[in-house]
């Protein structure tokens, strides 16, 4: 139980229709949720705006995109009012200007932008565009969060430091995704350690 005073966000992980979604949410409104994440089909921004619009009287947002190749989807669902939370990806999105392009599009249209972090190196990439937005574009906190995946930072040269629930700013230059070379070998397919160790299982 996290108690009402904390902050909870559901995520369905593409899972429901766009009927199904407006359903389960609605049944767990009483809970007051921020937001679901990804309640349908990455692609459906007609269906997300759908959602949207039948969960905006609970108070709850839909946050989405970080299945987003490019700002013209991400335009798309902010003119269709489909999201309330920017969840850009920083390794999905082709470049850092394809990513600056999203945050200013969010500022415009004022919806927070809460970055998707998880998989290899991407807290490490996206910490930057969360910093740069908040201190060249929005100026804001304020329902803003990058989330955190406590894994794998063993194999950066210059992984993420989170310290009292924040990422802290990097103080080397570049874009902190560069790998240690050991990391590099032991996993090289085919002939890496770790990929001849696996081969070696009956």
């Amino acid at each position: 139980m996290i108690g009402p005073n904390n902050i909870m966000m559901l995520d369905a992980n593409q899972r429901w229709d766009v009927k199904e979604a407006i359903d389960w949410v609605s049944k767990l409104a009483q809970f007051k949720p921020l937001w679901i994440e990804e309640p349908t089909s990455p692609d459906d921004i007609l269906g997300h705006a759908t959602i949207a619009k039948a969960l905006a009287s609970s108070g709850i947002g839909v946050a989405t995109g970080e299945q987003c190749q490019n700002k013209v989807m991400f335009k798309q669902f902010l003119q269709a009012s489909a999201l309330q939370f920017v969840q850009i990806d920083g390794c999905r999105l082709a470049s850092i200007n394809e990513n600056l392009s999203v945050l200013l599009m969010a500022q415009k249209f004022q919806v927070p932008v809460c970055p998707h972090a998880g998989g290899v190196g991407l807290c490490e990439v996206v910490q930057h565009l969360i910093i740069f937005d908040y201190i060249a574009i929005s100026g804001s906190l304020e329902n803003r969060m990058c989330e955190y995946v406590d894994h794998l930072h063993e194999h950066f040269k210059h992984p993420v430091v989170i310290k009292n629930a924040s990422y802290v700013l990097p103080k080397e230059p570049g874009f902190s995704s560069e790998m240690k070379e050991d990391s590099l070998q032991q996993h090289k397919f085919p002939d890496g350690k770790v990929w001849q160790e696996l081969a070696s299982k009956p």
